[in-house]
């Protein structure tokens, strides 16, 4: 799992103030020469940037804090109206971004270009024998195109074919399926389906040889169960990594280790170059705001992070983690995207690409579509201590959105969700399936802070497809906020599709398809779900379910001691077995004090 560690660097290497015009220039020709290590440092004001800033070398900009230096891109996404959305306190009217004309680019592109950074599919080599979970060496047909040092991906196909439904699914259609990845595709077609379009020669899936576009959006095609790791050593038929897999790799899965290249004419190193991952490069301390590709871009970076800033005013992801290897994502406000609705452009967050091993702490979530998507990535990542809340669909702000999860494409798998406050955690089935998610120590409300909900009311949500899942030691729901809540939804009980007819909300709602309600739960869903030491406040009891016996709790399932941005709080803050069972979580006690950037403020008890 992602342990954590930003460099503490003191060395200045220039100090640039606002020009009142363009600052592009002065800023990238400053860290173009920065020496590595060193500081490209802001003062306070506001700093003009037309273009992309690129950090493709080992140097961190910091800002002179979030809220006093700020990036912004005038040609960019616009910031809401002062109109508020009928059935919220406070949200603002976003601006439809087709009424407007801006330029498509992120305000900061960490990696060695914005485009091409992906793995190099003419030199993959083929696994001649099983990559086994929590083995580090794997063994494979050749290794001339691999070195010490170098980050590569491994992945494998999905072996799917077309599988039977769940009692009820529409025109009894069956799901492109393998035994690890559901994709969002039916025989026939159903409204929803991401092989809903056509080609030349017909619909897709009934041309032979013709694969839907969505099979390759974040992964190589077909092969979105996959992870980046990093050799450590090398010899004729083996290499070996600095963390083991999460996962295991297949030989009748066609399981291939693959590196890195970049296209020559995109900007980037020259392709023939194995070791394009820029290191230990960092973001701290300002304000971004008018990203119209994203804001902050991570593309092909590695150990490299963001630390105290502030993403607002943004089309597409906030935060993006692309091709990438151990970034830190910490202490940090994401919130108030330019257009939170459905279709890509209002995520606070997004892992994709086989990014691994990322740590995201500590960070406030709030005022988007979606606070985070994993899209086939985030294996060996933690979510940790984050307050993710008031995510919603702009045309239907009524609708409960999912808060904490790792899914939105297929392939997603082994995320640890450690510690957050969220108004749900769910796993969605809109471009397929995630796998083996763990939540731990959550405290999961059900509602939403500052909206009115009318549907989808759940603590607890899966979607199809989301197997062996595991939620133990969390708090579900809020002290005297549950009546009429029902703790399982009717259906699963039933094996019927009777969704949300029970009652004014679910503390679980496993198993569903929000495309298709006529259809019966998941039975895999239910089958691998892990259920124990949850204390919910509709019951007001721990509950130890589904095979698992009552057991005492670590304190954490990735940290060694209390994290030092608790300060003097109590840490775990979350404690489903014990007399209390809340405590203050130190990201929503800065959002509360209206000072999301500060320390947090010391516990008065």
């Amino acid at each position: 799992m992602a342990s954590g560690g930003i460099p503490n660097r003191t060395t200045i290497y220039r100090t640039l103030s606002p020009s009142g015009a363009d600052d592009t220039g002065a800023i990238q020709a400053a860290l173009g020469a920065a020496p590595a290590g060193q500081v490209v440092m802001l003062g306070p004001g506001t700093f003009i940037v037309s273009e992309p800033l690129l950090i493709s070398r080992p140097v961190t900009l910091r800002g002179s804090g979030a809220g006093t230096t700020r990036l912004v891109k005038p040609n960019g996404a616009r910031a809401r109206t002062s109109a508020v959305i009928a059935g919220t306190m406070g949200i603002r009217t976003p601006v439809d971004p087709g009424s407007y004309s801006y330029d498509p680019k992120p305000v900061i592109i960490v990696g060695p270009s914005r485009w091409n950074n992906g793995p190099d599919s003419t030199a993959s080599q083929n696994l001649t024998a099983d990559g086994v979970q929590g083995a580090t060496t794997i063994t494979v047909a050749g290794t001339a195109n691999f070195k010490v040092g170098d980050f590569v991906l491994l992945d494998e196909t999905s072996g799917a074919s077309w599988q039977a439904t769940p009692a009820g699914f529409p025109e009894a259609a069956k799901v492109w399926q393998g035994d690890r990845v559901a994709w969002n595709m039916h025989h026939p077609v159903q409204p929803g389906d991401d092989n809903g379009g056509s080609s030349a020669a017909g619909p897709y899936d009934q041309t032979p040889g013709v694969l839907p576009k969505s099979m390759s959006w974040f992964a190589r095609t077909d092969r979105a169960t996959a992870e980046i790791k990093q050799i450590v050593a090398v010899s004729p038929t083996t290499v070996t990594f600095t963390s083991p897999l999460t996962i295991s790799y297949r030989v009748s899965h066609q399981a291939q280790l693959t590196p890195y290249s970049t296209d020559p004419n995109s900007g980037g190193h020259a392709a023939n170059n194995r070791d394009i991952h820029i290191a230990n490069a960092g973001v701290e301390h300002l304000s971004i705001l008018g990203g119209a590709d994203g804001a902050l871009r991570f593309e092909a970076a590695a150990y490299s992070w963001a630390k105290s800033i502030e993403v607002t005013q943004w089309l597409g992801e906030g935060v993006a983690i692309n091709n990438s290897f151990r970034i830190e994502l910490r202490d940090s406000y994401i919130h108030a995207g330019s257009w939170p609705q459905p279709g890509g452009a209002g995520y606070a967050i997004s892992l994709a690409l086989g990014s691994s091993e990322v740590l995201v702490e500590n960070n406030i979530l709030v005022d988007v579509c979606k606070t985070m998507v994993f899209r086939s990535a985030g294996a060996g990542t933690v979510v940790g201590y984050n307050y993710a809340d008031d995510s919603f669909d702009f045309d239907n702000p009524g609708w409960v959105e999912v808060g904490i999860n790792a899914s939105h494409m297929a392939g997603s798998h082994h995320v640890l969700f450690e510690g957050n406050l969220s108004h749900n955690a769910d796993s969605d089935y809109t471009h397929g399936n995630a796998i083996y998610l763990t939540f731990f120590r959550n405290h999961l409300t059900g509602q939403r802070q500052r909206f009115v909900d009318r549907s989808g009311i759940r603590t607890v949500g899966l979607a199809y497809g989301s197997w062996w899942d595991s939620f133990v030691g969390n708090v579900l729901g809020r002290p005297g906020r549950m009546g009429g809540w029902v703790y399982d939804d009717p259906s699963m009980r039933a094996n019927v599709a009777r969704w949300g007819q029970g009652g004014a909300g679910n503390i679980w709602m496993l198993g569903y398809d929000p495309e298709r309600w006529t259809m019966a739960p998941d039975p895999k869903t239910l089958a691998t779900v892990i259920r124990g030491g949850n204390f919910d406040y509709l019951t007001n009891q721990v509950v130890w379910t589904d095979g698992l016996p009552a057991q005492p709790l670590p304190a954490s399932l990735y940290l060694r001691a209390k994290p030092g941005f608790f300060g003097d709080h109590r840490w775990p803050w979350v404690d489903s077995v014990a007399e209390t069972k809340l405590h203050v979580l130190p990201a929503k006690a800065r959002l509360d004090a209206g000072a999301p950037f500060a320390a947090a403020p010391r516990a008065t008890q």
